[in-house]
């Protein structure tokens, strides 16, 4: 019994983290010209260009370092 509850939780302490993972996405400000990320799809798309869509944020930080217009 211990070692069911015991395997339980481990699969719970790894499984949960994935979940909260969302997509990230990179913006590109047009009138100051530079580049953020948000976990949200921006709504003013007069502002904002959207630069993709990642899974994770470690995927989008190292895109955003990638793009010629975020330098």
């Amino acid at each position: 019994m211990k070692q069911l509850l015991l395997a339980a939780t481990l699969i719970g302490a790894f499984t949960v983290p994935a979940f909260a993972m969302g997509p990230f996405y990179i913006m590109f400000d047009k009138d100051t010209g530079t580049c953020s990320m948000a976990q949200k799809v921006p709504s003013d798309t007069d502002k904002f260009a959207m630069m993709g869509s990642y899974r994770t944020e470690k995927d989008a930080h190292m895109a955003m370092e990638g793009m010629t217009k975020c330098k």
